[in-house]
């Protein structure tokens, strides 16, 4: 029989021409096993034929990604299983993680991702690898975060909880933690949220918490400070994230690059985007297609051009909408910009079509009217939508009439000099 020494060579070498035949070599060899005339299966050299399977596990799954084929990958993890009954549950853990990272290569994968760690997650509780439960309960948690399955999401998390406070390990148990905060602040729940990074923060002060751990946390205590519109603090979070995760050369870092500038113009400092992305960490990132996105937005934002924001919302639209922090910090800002326009362009007049309002910011009728209704009742200006005539009238700014105020204000004192003769009249007495 060939060597698996050889198989390997020779799947490997006939990958990249013929990639059916090197997938049905690597199969051979993860099903090779030598049989004995008396029906036992030795295995000549063990420790080899376990690293032959191992590196055709690797290579069949690399195939796969390559091909872009998420199903075969799932088989290949399910595969693995027999392999990972004969090793260390420590190797065991470190492989399938290495497996599953393969999936972020293949495009509208995640709904497959989800079933092979649901059905992973059941195989490790039959064979009570509770660490690797652990860790592929926390990617599955990951996963439905991402495809918004919060209910699901959570329940989840509560049941890890329960377990990893039992366990008292204080590392999953932050990561589970700081996985809630993100859950809770996805659903709008943003106490909930704050209370669950504190509970991570409390769990990562008690042990060695890894750099990319910590970046994460100052990641999410951004993300919540600015929710509160404390753009301040969650620049200042956004930065320390920004260096850690930029020192290791960490993707992620782009993130907080671009809550840096979304930060900056929520602030009403778009003229500062241009001088920070000129240092010397931000340069690499500069010419980068997202951030390109946030100095269009910066741009408008800085000239109060609405056509222009409009612009840069459909020019970079999977760059800005993709992530939930920016769409809707965006659209807090596309209103401001809106009413500020409005102002502009009513304010020299008393009376104005609602038309001429509508074709000067470039919006429909309906949305510019709806617009202007609501900022009538929050008192931003003072008017009435006659719909009737399809204009607006505008009035001057009522002046305050203190005359009752006054009046209140003299019964007060009139008040105080009653008690006062009062209290003498008592003492004479």
């Amino acid at each position: 029989m060939t060597s698996t020494v050889g198989l390997l060579k020779q799947a490997e070498d006939l990958a990249p021409s013929n990639p059916k035949r090197a997938e049905e070599l690597y199969k051979q060899i993860l099903n090779s096993t030598v049989s004995t005339s008396n029906g036992s299966t030795v295995n000549i050299d063990k420790e080899q034929s376990l690293r032959d399977q191992e590196s055709a596990l690797i290579k069949l799954a690399e195939l796969y990604r390559d091909q872009k084929d998420a199903s075969g990958l799932a088989q290949v993890i399910t595969l693995s299983r027999a392999f990972m009954s004969s090793t260390a549950k420590a190797k065991t853990a470190k492989l399938i993680r290495t497996l599953l990272n393969y999936f972020n290569s293949i495009p509208n994968s995640r709904q497959t991702q989800i079933d092979v760690l649901t059905d992973n997650i059941e195989w490790s509780k039959r064979e009570k690898r509770i660490f690797l439960k652990h860790s592929l309960e926390i990617r599955l948690v990951s996963l439905q975060l991402e495809a918004l399955q919060y209910k699901l999401a959570l329940a989840r998390i509560d049941a890890l909880l329960t377990e990893l406070k039992r366990l008292d390990d204080k590392m999953i148990l932050t990561e589970v933690h700081l996985l809630e905060s993100r859950v809770y602040r996805g659903i709008g729940n943003l106490s909930k949220a704050k209370a669950a990074l504190t509970s991570a923060r409390t769990a990562a002060n008690s042990i060695y918490c890894p750099p990319h751990l910590q970046a994460a946390l100052d990641l999410q205590s951004g993300v919540l400070h600015a929710e509160d519109k404390d753009y301040t603090t969650a620049y200042s979070y956004f930065y320390e994230t920004f260096e850690n995760m930029s020192s290791q050369d960490d993707p992620a870092a782009l993130n907080a690059l671009k809550y840096m500038l979304l930060c900056k113009v929520m602030l009403n400092m778009p003229e500062d985007v241009t001088s920070l992305l000129s240092i010397k960490l931000a340069v690499k990132y500069a010419q980068l297609r997202e951030i390109e996105s946030m100095r269009a937005i910066a741009l408008a934002h800085q000239n109060r051009n609405l056509a222009d924001f409009e612009k840069a919302l459909r020019d970079y639209k999977h760059e800005l909408s993709s992530d939930p922090t920016i769409r809707s910090h965006l659209a807090a800002l596309y209103d401001t910009l809106l009413q500020q326009n409005l102002l502009r362009i009513v304010e020299p007049y008393s009376v104005v079509e609602i038309d001429y309002v509508a074709k000067q910011v470039g919006q429909g009728r309906q949305d510019v009217e709806a617009k202007l209704s609501q900022m009538i009742l929050d008192k931003v200006f003072h008017g009435v939508l006659d719909q009737g005539r399809g204009c607006l009238i505008v009035f001057d700014e009522p002046e305050a009439d203190n005359t009752y105020g006054a009046a209140i204000g003299t019964l007060g004192q009139v008040s105080k000099v009653v008690d006062s003769l009062y209290a003498k009249t008592i003492k004479i007495a």
